[in-house]
């Protein structure tokens, strides 16, 4: 490191006792406070100036005339436009717009037409056209003014729209809130009215569907009552002969009680058969699941098992179906559950006799069935026998008296009908002459009915087709929000129309002018110039007689010099823009800071191609300015950029060193920063790699053309 700080520590000695190279590196540092002075002062607050932007307005309108009123439209935009001082408006006839605008005295024309006015009151046309202003402007003077001429000829467009709209809708908002006026005073009538209409309307339905009904009830009932006199004998008959029955049945009810109490042994008999029956599998099974099974034997017994499962199925189900009638005819769901207990048996019985019939088939053919048919068989008798047995364990004490009950039941039920059909035997005379009075009240009050009835048809059609009208109008509207609506201030509802929505800004980070905004721009500019001044000017050689230096202690030792020029070029631009030129800036250490070491990086990038590849280094530097001129988004959204600088865009120097910088004057995020130091690092550290790596191999390729270069004279 001696090399290189003796490099350095000479280079300031010569710098401070040579007054001329004093001179000299004074200026180097302070000429790229100058560049971005000098921009940034020009660019301070352009759009504050453009009153000076000359605009011709010529106005041809002649008028015209709405309602008995004259109006002149032309005239008011003119008187607005002068009071404008936003832009240079200049008022002269077509002629001598038009010349101006071409010959450059003004930038843009726009020329209001004879029939402007008269084109705006086709509004109260059937077929409305709009108004037309005519707009001239010549672009060959200036790129930015055109779009300042034309943001004016649209704010005009937009003020005599504005303008109209709210002209028009104050007058139209005049008129409802007088006819609202109106509406407000007759609504009391008007809902009385409308109360009575739709009372009476709704009362029309219900006197017709009463009117209805009773003639319908009369009807039936004049057809009931005749009905009834026909069948009266019939049913005084069958009052007789329904007595005698149920004496009948009550006998017959009180031998089947004693019938199936003798009966009870042989059911009982009966379910010890059935369980019995219910392991006939087994003798089946028992064959096929011996050491040699007789196939022949085994298909014998489970065809005889299968024809006495069945028929035990049969027997099983008719005593289930005899205790579920009895069950229902005692009404108490006392013998449900032994009458389901048989007809699972019942299933039970079936299904075996199913897999019986299969072995049978099987064994017929020489098939051993598998084993696990047998088990099922096996399970399904054990399942038979036991429910047969809980049911033979339950006959004597539950199920025989449950069933004398339900017999105790029918016999009880069939004496009280029996009392029943004796009383009504009794009642026919009475109900006789009863029937015969109403037929006569009938005939009468129907007559009288239908009268009434063919009078209602004809105002009821009347009355619903006006109720139809005002439902119809209520289904989408209320009279009361619309009288409301009208009522409303014509005065604000013609301004809100005239500007229905208003844009609220709001400036995350606010920086004052225009000016200080681009100062990130022109200082990074600045400080890249510099760098190349700097190299323009001054040797990146150490040429010292009887000393001889290695490529890297030249290289280090030469960049001290120039890195530290650098910093004082930073350091004169960032604090002039402050202090000399008042810019903005958010945070001033920060921002004085960044460009120390944005200017310290743009040296090594350029004083490593100077160094590395010399004169040819100074070009790639100059490129280098070019492109990051157009494709660092400085200026313009790099997306409004050409695609070729949108794709460089990500790698240019000038990317991160305006970011950063930005970041200072309107307030930091160190996401941001930590970003755009990590690339700025990232270039520092290629340009380290090319100066070590590649200076000596190169600085002795090009050393015979540089020393011809010089014998020219013209270069240095």
């Amino acid at each position: 490191m001696k090399p290189v700080f003796s490099i350095y520590l000479r280079d300031l000695r010569r710098a401070f006792t040579n007054p001329a190279a004093a001179v000299i590196l004074l200026g180097l540092v302070g000429l790229p406070s100058l560049y971005a002075w000098f921009n940034i002062e020009a660019s301070w607050d352009p759009y504050a100036q453009t009153g000076g932007i000359a605009i011709a307005v010529a106005n041809e309108d002649k008028g015209t005339t709405i309602r008995g009123t004259p109006v002149n439209v032309g005239k008011e935009i003119a008187a607005k436009l002068a009071d404008n001082p936003s832009v240079g408006w200049t008022f002269a006839g077509r002629a001598e717009a038009m010349r101006g605008v071409k010959h450059g005295d003004y930038y843009a024309a726009i020329v209001i037409p004879d029939n402007f006015s008269a084109s705006l009151a086709t509004i109260l046309a059937s077929e409305p056209s709009p108004a037309t202003l005519d707009y001239y402007v010549n672009e060959k003077i200036n790129a930015i003014a055109p779009k300042i001429t034309s943001k004016g000829a649209t704010g005009i467009v937009q003020e005599v729209s504005q303008s109209f709209v709210e002209t028009a809708s104050g007058i139209l908002f005049g008129l409802f809130n007088e006819a609202g006026s109106e509406l407000e005073a007759s609504l009391p009538s008007i809902e009385r009215v409308k109360a009575l209409l739709f009372k009476l309307e709704a009362a029309f339905p219900e006197i017709n569907a009463a009117a209805d009904t009773a003639q319908r009830d009369v009807g039936l009932a004049s057809g009931v009552v005749a009905q009834a006199q026909k069948r009266l004998p019939d049913v005084a008959a069958l009052a007789t002969e329904g007595q005698t029955l149920a004496e009948k049945t009550g006998a017959l009810l009180a031998q089947s009680r004693a019938a199936l109490a003798q009966m009870g042994p042989q059911i009982k008999q009966d379910l010890l058969s059935l369980q019995q029956l219910a392991g006939a599998a087994r003798s089946a099974t028992a064959l096929l699941q011996a050491a040699n099974p007789d196939l022949d034997a085994a298909a014998t017994a489970a065809t005889g098992a299968a024809k006495r499962l069945r028929t035990g199925a049969d027997v099983a189900g008719r005593l289930g179906g005899l205790l579920e009638q009895l069950d229902a005819m005692s009404g108490a769901s006392a013998l449900s559950a032994p009458a389901a207990k048989l007809k699972q048996a019942q299933a039970g019985m079936l299904e075996q006799a199913k897999l019986l019939e299969g072995i049978a088939e099987a064994a017929g053919r020489g098939e051993a069935p598998a084993e696990a048919l047998a088990g099922r068989l096996n399970a399904l008798a054990g399942e038979g026998e036991t429910r047969l047995g809980e049911l033979l364990g339950a006959y004597d004490g539950e199920i025989a008296p449950r069933i004398d009950a339900a017999l105790g039941k029918a016999a009880d039920a069939a004496d009280k009908a029996q009392a029943v059909l004796q009383d009504a035997s009794a009642a026919m005379p009475d109900a006789k002459r009863v029937l015969a009075d109403a037929a006569s009240a009938l005939t009468l009050g129907g007559a009288e009915l239908a009268k009434a009835k063919a009078e209602l048809p004809a105002a009821q059609r009347k009355i619903g087709e006006i109720a139809d009208k005002i439902r119809a109008f209520e289904k989408d509207n209320n009279l009361a929000d619309i009288i409301k609506l009208l009522r409303h201030n014509a005065q604000k509802e013609s301004a809100f129309f005239a500007a229905p929505v208003l844009l609220k800004e709001n400036k995350l980070y606010p920086i004052p002018n225009y000016g200080s905004a681009m100062s990130p721009f022109f200082t990074t500019l600045s400080l890249w110039v510099g760098a190349v001044l700097l190299v323009s000017v001054l040797t990146v050689d150490v040429d010292e007689p009887g000393v001889s230096y290695r490529s890297r202690h030249v290289y280090f030792g030469r960049y001290l010099t120039l890195g530290t020029l650098a910093v004082l070029q930073s350091l004169c631009v960032t604090l002039g823009d402050i202090y000399v030129l008042g810019a903005y800036v958010a945070r001033p250490g920060w921002f004085v800071l960044f460009g120390m070491l944005l200017s310290a990086v743009f040296m090594l990038i350029v004083y490593t191609l100077v160094s590395v590849f010399g004169n040819v280094g100074k070009a790639l530097a100059i490129v280098m300015l070019v492109l990051q001129l157009g494709g660092a988004g400085g200026t313009f959204p790099i997306q409004m950029a050409p695609p070729f600088f949108q794709k460089i865009h990500p790698y240019l120097p000038f990317t991160y060193a305006i970011s950063m910088m930005r970041e200072a004057v309107g307030g930091i995020l160190w996401d941001i920063v930590r970003r755009c130091l990590a690339f700025t690092a990232a270039y520092a550290a290629a340009a380290l790699v090319l100066g070590l790596a590649l200076k000596r191999p190169i600085n002795r390729l090009l050393a015979a053309s540089t020393r011809k270069a010089k014998e020219s004279r013209l270069l240095h």
